[in-house]
């Protein structure tokens, strides 16, 4: 039996692919795991308690808009945090985790032409890798934009030609950026919602990192776009639970914007969906309204960058990440040094080639690189990053040169 054509150009997704890579490969230590980006902080107490709570309300169906007071929560939370004012009955719909809201947005939001042309869906590169697996789901053209140090690790859209920006529908961001943990400042998002303004195409923020930085709060979509009197479609945001509060099996989120583009997901999800039990979107709505677990979790990263900061701070071209939990190291090749820190400490980090995408005139921008997450506990880090200085650095046995970009996998 044939199977479609629209998902041949995918690769194997990253994780299998590495354990592709490593499998027939003894591990050099006790093996420690710095690829996913899985928080192993403490999950607040108030999941289980309220959780057990609610219990007997497994036996409903949940409504499809989602818990009118998850709604509430939520939209009192982006009040506080980003200082704009959402109708919780028309703007904001509860998520399965970020990654459904993302991918569904695409189905729900991205017209099948666009002045009669084939439509493009613009992403960053290296990227989450549900946005390409969603433009093409839609059959719309998925671009990835480089995001460099050249660029500040995030893509320059407006450098595309006129004709591509004109086909765009539309435009995942994600900032706090995954994996390089850049953060697009205010000029940055003015610059972005003029120009999807001027070729009208909708901006879908990816913000599941912002809550977790050193010591300026990113500035979120929804905020900038109010600031700019953009058309209140123009900017989708999507958050999430996973990495706020330590609950990454809650499958918890949201999507938040205008009503026509809420109401597109919502009858989506009404015929293709299914939203989370009402146990769940309880424990939800009592970690929206509580800021005090998040405080303490950010103080518990803001350390692991300072541990990062004095580990590899000599380590040529280290960059401290502004937020999120990530380390993006240019180790020359970074399948390589994925290889060679497994074979002589048990270390797996995730070579960048794999979160990111060839392209004719650039290449693969995650390819001389390596993605460390920072969410084992505190002496774990230290270790795993001791082994990346001692193993990768300069100076270090066997270290290969750092040769600038190259082809991985």
């Amino acid at each position: 039996m044939q199977l479609p054509e629209r998902f041949s150009a995918l690769p194997e997704y990253a994780f299998p692919r590495l354990r592709r890579l490593l499998r027939d490969l003894a591990p050099g230590g006790p093996e420690l795991a710095m690829t996913i980006g899985e928080p192993k902080h403490p999950m607040p107490e108030i999941i289980a308690r309220t959780i057990a709570g609610h219990a007997g309300e497994f036996a409903l169906y949940p409504p499809n808009e989602g818990a009118p007071d998850l709604r509430a929560a939520i939209t009192d939370w982006i009040a506080g945090r980003h200082g704009v004012a959402l109708d919780p009955e028309t703007q904001v719909i509860p998520l399965n985790g970020t990654r459904e809201g993302l991918f569904n947005a695409a189905i729900a939001l991205s017209p099948e032409r666009k002045a009669g042309q084939w439509p493009a869906i613009l992403m960053p590169n290296p990227f989450y890798q549900a946005y390409g697996a969603a433009a093409l789901a839609v059959g719309a053209e998925p671009i990835p934009v480089p995001a460099t140090a050249a660029t500040g690790f995030l893509p320059d859209f407006s450098s595309l030609p006129k004709a591509v920006l004109d086909r765009v529908t539309l435009c995942y961001l994600c900032s706090p950026s995954n994996p390089q943990g850049a953060v697009a400042d205010a000029a940055y998002w003015r610059d972005l919602i003029a120009l999807a303004e001027h070729h009208d195409f909708r901006i879908l923020a990816d913000e599941c990192y912002g809550e977790i930085y050193r010591d300026t709060a990113p500035p979120g979509g929804l905020a900038m776009a109010s600031a700019a009197g953009a058309d209140p479609e123009r900017v989708m945001i999507f958050q999430s639970l996973s990495k706020r509060s330590n609950a990454p099996g809650l499958r918890s989120g949201f999507a938040a914007g205008g009503p026509r583009g809420i109401a597109a997901l919502r009858q989506l999800r009404a015929y293709g969906g299914a939203p989370s039990p009402l146990p769940i979107q309880r424990a939800s709505t009592a970690l929206w309204r509580d800021e005090t677990h998040v405080e303490a979790n950010r103080a518990l990263y803001r350390a692991k960058f300072d541990l990062s900061d004095a580990i590899l701070g000599a380590f040529p071209r280290y960059v401290p990440p502004r937020a999120g939990f990530f380390l993006w190291l240019d180790v020359g090749d970074g399948e390589a040094a994925a290889v060679k820190l497994w074979q002589e400490s048990g270390v797996r980090v995730l070579p960048g080639a794999y979160l990111g995408r060839e392209t004719p005139d650039h290449g693969n921008p995650g390819a001389p690189y390596i993605r460390v997450a920072l969410v084992a506990d505190h002496a774990s880090v230290a270790r795993g990053l001791t082994a990346i200085r001692d193993i990768l650095g300069p100076g270090a046995p066997g270290s290969a040169p750092k040769t600038g970009m190259q082809k991985a996998g």
